[in-house]
């Protein structure tokens, strides 16, 4: 039995750090929004012991949060180890805005959290609780390097570290006890081995295929035909307003709309939901295109999509599983319906012609030959875009930390070499956050985008026919609606107790 214990990154998580450099951090985050009351201490402030105390008795289901990396000498290649140094006082920090803080002052702090690195002599990842936010709200900022999880991973994490019910109760966990870690010559020895062994696991896994495989020539071309297409992706895109040498900071700006309107929609013009986003990302790109003196059909427009390939067996688990689609967004064409056919249209043949299984093949064959591969699976997910629009389904009921509830959920993506916008989409309780994070070096007007986005999306509404019950509004964290039900709700639980105090029942 070894004497210590580690696990080895795949060839996808390995990619983010291969990735990163000092103006581009790869790592994901997200901005959550919760009502205060639950947690609102006697002076006015949050309770920030009890929910440092909450994130530690959920610390044990999820081991990631507590290893660190451990680089293996001679290869540029990492594993996980056990932290024996953690702190969780490290990880896990307090922050207040002026009262009565705005949205607005909200995401410039979330702006500049996200433009800081992790700190890889760490686990990596940092939450920050934010109070003095108006409204009776609290925020709490989510900072996760990519190397950990991706967007379905990190819906899991959320729902451990959350309820779905407003108990308040502290779990107790298990006491940490780290592994040994293993010495530098024990891990180079090991990779020896490993290095050794790879073209007998190589030839296990083919002969594997080959057994449930029917046609083996022919799947085997197939994939070659992939493969070959995958590495042909790798050519510059077109240069835009929306593309440059990046700065080291950031902006986040944040749209808050309706799930059903977005289904509303949907059905009228008979599309899948990631095709109408893809729609309403194609008025907004052209709009700000033409606002700028660009013809949008004098250039192609290329995005990364990317694509869940994680198995049922693999929910609950962190680290990578997701492929990439790379398309072309229809901005010549000015209808929405016309952009929503093409959109349609190319979504189905790419999903006939399984581009997504090509970075996923390239991936595979990397934890092969990893130094070659890999690199050249990264260039294919990042060379040839302009823009990234990534959208994760997450959970429709409400999510409780600690009885607070939360309220709106916005993602951050990183931002890879050359693009000055990245959008990501989380749908959660009935509403579609959109989080838009920019580099204003090359996107001064981030906050403009997103109106343009809003803008989008009444205009798609319209050409399918549907009235949206509400008026989508950038920066708006809740609807009026929303806001104005809270309100009512805690109004009347204070009459029903006989004072004008805000009750919390536990």
């Amino acid at each position: 039995m070894a004497r210590y214990a580690y696990e080895r990154l795949t060839a996808q998580d390995n990619s983010f750090l291969i990735m990163e450099s000092p103006k581009h951090h790869m790592h994901v985050a997200s901005t959550l929004i919760y009502d205060a009351g639950p947690l609102r201490t006697k002076e006015g402030g949050i309770d920030f012991e009890r929910v440092k105390a909450a994130t530690e008795g959920y610390l044990h289901r999820i081991p990631r949060y507590r290893q660190k990396l451990h680089f293996i000498p001679l290869e540029g290649s990492a594993v996980w180890v056990d932290d024996r140094h953690f702190s969780l006082d490290y990880h896990v920090r307090h922050a207040a805005l002026p009262k009565p803080g705005s949205d607005e002052q909200l995401r410039r702090l979330a702006s500049r959290i996200m433009a800081m690195p992790l700190d890889r002599a760490r686990p990596l990842w940092e939450t920050w609780i934010v109070e003095g936010l108006e409204g009776d709200r609290f925020a709490v900022i989510t900072k996760i390097h990519h190397c950990m999880i991706d967007g379905s991973s990190g819906v899991d994490v959320a729902q451990i570290m959350m309820r779905a019910t407003p108990d308040r109760d502290i779990p107790q966990a298990p006491a940490f006890m780290p592994r040994p870690a293993p010495s530098n010559t024990e891990l180079l020895r090991a990779e020896l081995w490993h290095r050794a062994t790879l073209p007998l696991e190589a030839v296990r896994n083919f002969r594997a295929f080959a057994a449930e495989t029917d046609d083996l020539r022919r799947e085997l071309a197939a994939r070659a035909g992939i493969l070959a297409s995958t590495l042909g992706m790798g050519t510059k895109g077109d240069e835009t307003p929306m593309n440059g040498v990046n700065g080291p900071h950031r902006r986040f700006d944040w749209l808050n709309t309706s799930l059903e309107d977005l289904k509303a929609v949907r059905r009228a013009l008979s599309a899948t939901i990631n095709d109408v986003v893809l729609t309403i990302v194609t008025g907004a790109v052209r709009e700000y295109l033409t606002l700028r003196g660009i013809d949008p059909a004098s250039l192609e427009f290329r995005i990364s999509a990317p694509v869940s390939v994680r198995s049922e067996e693999e929910r609950g688990r962190l680290g990578n599983r997701v492929s990439s689609w790379i398309l072309a967004l229809p901005i010549d064409q000015a209808d929405p319906r016309a952009q929503l056919e093409r959109i349609h249209e190319t979504t189905q043949d790419l999903k006939g012609t399984n581009q997504a299984l090509g970075v996923e093949m390239m991936m595979q064959v990397a934890e092969w030959t990893p130094s070659i591969l890999l690199s050249l699976g990264a260039q294919a997910i990042n060379g040839p875009i302009n823009t990234i629009v990534t959208n994760v389904p997450g959970p429709q009921f409400p999510l409780y930390l600690q009885g607070a509830e939360l309220e709106a959920i916005y993602p951050q993506v990183p931002l890879l070499p050359g693009l000055g916008i990245g959008i990501a989409l989380m749908s959660y309780n009935g509403r579609v956050c959109w989080g838009f994070n920019s580099d204003p070096d090359i996107v001064p007007d981030g906050t403009e985008f997103a109106k343009l986005v809003a803008k989008s999306f009444r205009r798609v509404a319209e050409a399918a026919g549907v009235e949206l019950s509400e008026k989508p509004k950038a920066g708006a964290s809740a609807p009026a609606s929303r806001k104005k039900a809270k309100k009512a709700k805690d109004e009347a639980a204070a009459l029903g107790n006989g004072s004008g105090e805000h009750v919390v029942l536990a």
